[in-house]
C-alpha cells in the first residue's frame, strides 16, 4: 500500500510518515509512506492508494477529498492527536480503512 500524507508545507507530515512506516513494519505490512504538501495535489496522487490529510487542512478537506476520489485514491482526515502520538497506529488504521473504502467505491 502506498500512502501519501499531506500537510501545509510537508514538514509535520514527515514525522507522521516516519512513525507510520515503523508501525507498518511492526505489523508485518508492506507500506510505502511519503510526505508531501497540499500544493503538490492533485499531481502527486498518481500511484497512491491512500491519502492522509493533516488536521489543519480540515477546512479544505472536502476539496482535497474530491481530488483524491477523482484519482481513485482512498482518503482520510487525520486527528490532531496524530502529531503527539508515540507511534503510527492511528494513522495506519485510518489508512487501512480508507484503502478498504476505496475498494468498494
Amino acid at each position: 500500500m502506498k500512502i501519501l500524507i499531506v500537510c501545509g508545507a510537508g514538514a509535520s507530515s514527515a514525522f507522521v510518515a516516519h512513525r507510520l512506516r515503523g508501525t507498518g513494519k511492526e505489523r508485518g505490512l508492506t507500506v510505502t509512506v511519503v510526505a508531501g504538501s497540499e500544493s503538490d495535489l492533485p499531481s502527486s496522487l498518481d500511484g497512491v492508494d491512500v491519502l492522509l490529510v493533516g488536521p489543519h487542512l480540515a477546512p479544505r478537506f472536502d476539496r482535497i477529498k474530491a481530488q483524491a476520489k477523482k484519482a481513485g485514491v482512498g482518503v482520510a482526515l487525520l486527528p490532531e492527536s496524530v502529531f503527539s502520538a508515540r507511534d503510527g497506529a492511528v494513522a495506519l488504521d485510518l489508512a487501512v480503512d480508507a484503502q478498504h473504502e476505496r475498494a468498494w467505491v
